[in-house]
């Protein structure tokens, strides 16, 4: 029998690696990049045409490659960065798999130009699918100039699962963002089919964060310094009106840009009781360890970083964060500033504490003199036939009791016992929710947060908030297919300044914005003008609606039509529902579930979240 186990060819295993290592042109673009940070660039420039699908060159004033190393560059496994296993805990480099250019040749059409500053003439290089196709002498100026054309040319599959242009133009520019945070002192520029995207010029590390999400999240930001043995920590935390749904929020560690929800705690725990619950602050937080206290060597993205001291570092960051709160008063802290206090005079020397006395007139009695509303003891008839005799009607006591309480008669039922209940006044219904369906329900109201009615199989108990998403929802998906939305002008229009990750995005939901009511203008360098609105977001941070759409889409990935509809409707019912907290009347509580329970999968909200439930008779029996 012969033997069946083969080793792969070159050009299939760098295939193979390339599913994990390039996934979409945002990762060529983000390895290209951190490659030319590694070599000491300055100045990086990136082309993108048809969002990188076509092409992606990136240029840079790095230190440049020799003729042998640019070929070697291409190899599985080589790399400059890295000599020994001990190395990977001493990093100071963004690459070191020795992975990615390798990768990046085996699923593109690759032509690389480099020239080392001490050489008269540099390289010439071109790759496709892996095989050299040609190598010669060529003049350049020092650095280097990769191309990289029809990205996945030989794998068909993986091309035509790419999403649309603006998305993944979105995902070029949220990778990029990540790395010129974490390098101010790079100049970046970025062009997509011929336009400027952007042009950043070196600065402070506060600029950069204003050139890239504007100047109203330079005015939002608080600066956060701690410096312990264990860490250091820089950069910025939001003040509590900041926040909103979806925000910003970067973690950074040793200048590499990194994701962990861990340390996302500590920070929002700082801000608890400071903001909404559900809402999120924008940071921007610089670590700076040891190398040999942290792995980057866990995925391929290198984004999942394991802290040795993980649990002491997140103390440290929720110490800082509250820190950088108080300084602002943002949060109450404890004042021992005496100057200008009145003095509190000391006690004598050898005097004696003596506790004060009340006195208390026991033989008083306010019925005695004359000021009982009744005169006398007249008051005392008021609670004649309450011992049970049968002077006591029944049929006025509940007559009495249901005016007070703004109940029907016919609801109030007086026990033997004395007890009292206040019954449903429905009809004879036996469907699920009996008398909640038939709109003459009681309803009560439990915390600002939850309906509590009488169901036909037990007590029906409904989230107000997520109700109301719940209608509101099909409302707002109806208009936009429709586009029969209404528009409130604005007195004065409001400013939005978007990222360009997520001005990428604007074009694929304007139309249904519009179609909601929406009327916004484009003023040039990512700032637009909102003129009017939909009726619905009146009262509103209407900026932050538009905001948390585009960043629920950037984190989505979503490309088909119908599922962009679903964000922008969810996304709008979010911000006009009732808030929890909220007081209802009983009439308002009445249309929410008569309107509730008229929609098909009402015990669901959009977003997969429980609207209702119902507490069987048999599970409240059980309690008792």
């Amino acid at each position: 029998m012969s033997d069946v186990i083969r080793l792969l060819p070159d050009s299939v295993a760098n295939q193979i690696a390339a599913g994990e290592v390039i996934q979409r042109p945002s990762s060529v673009v983000k390895e290209l990049v951190e490659n030319a940070i590694d070599a000491g660039a300055t100045t990086i420039n990136v082309v993108i045409t048809d969002a990188g699908k076509t092409c992606i060159q990136v240029i840079d004033n790095g230190k440049g490659m020799s003729m042998t190393d640019a070929r070697m560059a291409f190899e599985r496994h080589a790399t400059s960065k890295i000599r020994q296993a001990a190395d990977l805990f001493d990093l100071h480099t963004m690459g070191f798999r020795g992975e990615a250019l390798a990768s990046i040749a085996a699923v593109a059409q690759v032509e690389l130009r480099t020239r080392k500053e001490e050489d008269e003439v540099g390289t010439s290089l071109t790759i496709e699918g892996s095989q050299v196709k040609a190598q010669e002498p060529v003049s350049c100026p020092k650095g280097a100039n990769f191309i990289v054309k029809n990205l996945f040319f030989n794998v068909p599959a993986r091309r035509k699962f790419l999403k649309s242009d603006n998305t993944e133009l979105s995902n070029i520019l949220a990778e990029m963002e990540r790395i010129m945070l974490v390098n101010p002192s790079v100049a970046f520029t970025l062009r997509h089919n011929g336009n400027d995207v952007y042009s950043y010029l070196p600065s402070t590390m506060k600029k950069r964060v204003v050139d890239i999400f504007g100047r109203k999240m330079g005015q939002q930001l608080l600066p956060l310094s701690v410096d312990t043995q264990l860490v250091r920590l820089e950069g910025f935390v939001g003040t509590p009106e900041s926040s909103r749904k979806k925000a910003q929020q970067y973690f950074f560690v040793n200048n590499r840009y990194m994701r962990h929800p861990y340390f996302n705690k500590a920070v929002m725990e700082a801000y608890t009781k400071l903001i909404p619950v559900g809402e999120q602050v924008p940071y921007f937080i610089y670590f700076t360890v040891n190398p040999a206290d942290i792995d980057v060597n866990i995925h391929p993205t290198k984004t999942e970083i394991k802290f040795e001291n993980e649990h002491p570092i997140w103390q440290i960051l929720l110490s800082a964060v509250r820190e950088a709160l108080s300084r602002s008063s943002s949060m109450p802290s404890i004042d021992f500033d005496t100057e200008g206090m009145p003095d509190i005079p000391p006690m004598p020397h050898g005097g004696k504490l003596v506790m004060p006395k009340v006195a208390v007139n026991s033989g008083y009695d306010p019925f005695k003199q004359g000021g009982a509303a009744h005169g006398g003891d007249d008051w005392r008839k008021i609670y004649e036939g309450l011992n049970g005799s049968s002077d006591f009607d029944d049929s006025s006591w509940n007559d009495d009791l249901a005016a007070a309480v703004g109940t029907p008669a016919a609801t109030i039922d007086s026990k033997d016992d004395g007890d009292i209940a206040i019954l449903p006044s429905a009809s004879n219904d036996d469907s699920l929710f009996g008398a909640a369906a038939g709109g003459t329900a009681q309803y009560y109201q439990y915390k600002g947060r939850y309906i509590i009615t009488s169901a036909a199989s037990g007590l029906l108990v409904i989230d107000q908030h997520r109700a109301h998403v719940r209608i509101l929802y099909d409302r707002f998906r109806k208009t936009i297919e429709a586009h029969g939305g209404n528009s409130q002008c604005l007195l004065f229009p409001e400013m939005m300044t978007l990222a360009p990750s997520e001005e990428a995005l604007l074009p694929m939901v304007i139309d249904d914005l519009q179609a909601l009511g929406f009327e916004i203008t484009n003023l040039g360098g990512g700032s637009y003008s909102i003129s009017a609105i939909p009726p619905e977001l009146k009262g509103a941070d209407y900026v932050k609606v538009v905001a948390g759409m585009l960043h629920t889409l950037a984190e989505g990935g979503k490309d088909v039509r119908d599922d962009i509809r679903l964000t922008v409707a969810l996304g709008m019912a979010r911000a006009s529902a009732i808030p929890y907290g909220q007081v209802l009347g009983a009439a308002e509580m009445d249309d929410l579930v008569a309107h509730l329970l008229a929609l098909p999968g009402q015990d669901m909200s959009p977003d997969g979240k429980r609207t209702m439930t119902i507490i069987k008779d048999d599970e409240l029996n059980k309690m008792f």
